[in-house]
């Protein structure tokens, strides 16, 4: 099967099932879960504990969960799928770190009924419609037009703890490859490879994107105070920005760390072209962690457009080498941007997400004739 046959079977497969669910839902779970294709709330994402938007698993019955994770299936690897199922149950690991505290107005501060569905426009075989699953360390999108999937981004996982001890000598580490081929690839710098690659001794507390819609020259950390739907109230503001003054005090961030990492349309760091070999197949296989989330086939697609523009890529780093320690990456390109970060609970905490630069959301055609974005958060 063709590349675009097998893309238009997926989108199909999608919105059968999608469609499935809409109509699994009563009227009110239908109201709450359903958006137009032209509403700003597509283009917005999260990855913090906040309501994500749409019909929560807490407001669904099983029969709903199970369509719902059938749904992401059809649209994730294997891996990609496997790897979310976990870290959405392992809510239940962070409630033992955190106490079984109760915060973020919930009666349960970790949980992992706490993931929303929301779909945009009308599920068919022929038009234009999306759908995005999110909730803490998991927000999967994918738009559809005119049958085809145009775009499977942003896809953030993340992982915390990022490695807790089993029964046995063996770690739990969801996101453990996406780390470890990372710091392989920085480990295997020459001194002259890492005087470019190697941009600051000091790691970025967060993803220096976020998760803002759009990207722009300059843009850094936004910080825990705007990460979230919403600001909170003035005395839970303050201590959040108080937070974020401690944990970057704590890393070590100056102005000069935060130019060094800062976004750039220009991608910084060393250029794939200055690597050896063996050091372009790791830097293939670490971006297979990245874009490897999504179905084989589409998965496929999106590594030929990856290797045809490979030469271009730039893989910048910071911090620590040293496991257990804060860090941080990205791998950027024209289109690509796969990016990091390792630095809460002292490097044992992490935030990775993929993007394309060109068609996040279903690309600029769509972003100019639909929809603005705020210039600090990017909505």
């Amino acid at each position: 099967m063709s590349i675009e046959a097998s893309n238009q079977r997926i989108a199909a497969d999608m919105a059968a099932l999608a469609a499935e669910l809409v109509a699994a839902f009563d009227a009110d779970q239908r109201a709450r879960a359903s958006f137009g294709f032209d509403e700003a709330e597509r283009r917005r994402w999260f990855y913090t504990p906040t309501d994500h938007g749409g019909l929560s698993m807490a407001d669904m019955d099983v029969v709903q969960h199970r369509i719902l994770w059938r749904l992401l299936a059809c649209g994730l690897s294997v891996g990609g799928y496997n790897t979310t199922a976990v870290i959405v149950g392992q809510e239940n690991l962070l409630d033992l770190v955190e106490g079984f505290g109760v915060d973020w107005g919930r009666d349960r501060g970790r949980d992992p009924l706490a993931y929303w569905i929301a779909i945009f426009g009308d599920p068919g075989p022929d038009g234009s419609w999306g759908w995005r699953f999110g909730g803490h360390h998991v927000s999967v999108h994918f738009t559809i037009v005119d049958g085809r999937i145009v775009s499977a981004t942003p896809c953030f996982l993340g992982s915390d703890p990022a490695s807790a001890p089993l029964l046995g000598p063996h770690l739990h580490r969801p996101l453990g490859a996406v780390e470890d081929l990372g710091r392989e690839l920085a480990r295997s710098l020459d001194p002259e490879q890492a005087k470019l690659a190697i941009v600051s001794p000091v790691a970025p507390s967060d993803l220096v994107t976020s998760n803002r819609t759009t990207l722009a020259d300059g843009d850094g950390v936004l910080g825990l105070q705007h990460v979230w739907r919403g600001r909170f109230e003035e005395a839970i503001d303050a201590l959040l920005g108080d937070l974020q003054t401690k944990l970057d005090a704590s890393l070590g961030v100056t102005d000069e760390s935060e130019a060094a990492w800062a976004f750039t349309t220009t991608p910084k760091g060393i250029a794939a072209s200055a690597l050896t070999g063996a050091q372009r197949d790791l830097m293939r296989e670490l971006l297979l962690t990245y874009v490897g989330r999504i179905h084989d086939d589409l998965a496929d697609a999106q590594m030929a457009r990856v290797d045809a523009g490979f030469d271009e890529l730039h893989f910048l780093w910071a911090g620590s080498l040293d496991p257990m320690t804060p860090h941080y990456y990205r791998v950027q390109g024209h289109e690509l941007l796969a990016e990091y970060d390792n630095a809460a609970r002292g490097g044992n905490h992490v935030h990775t997400v993929w993007r394309d630069l060109t068609s996040d959301f279903g690309g600029d055609p769509l972003a100019v004739h639909y929809l603005g974005a705020s210039a600090q958060h990017g909505h």
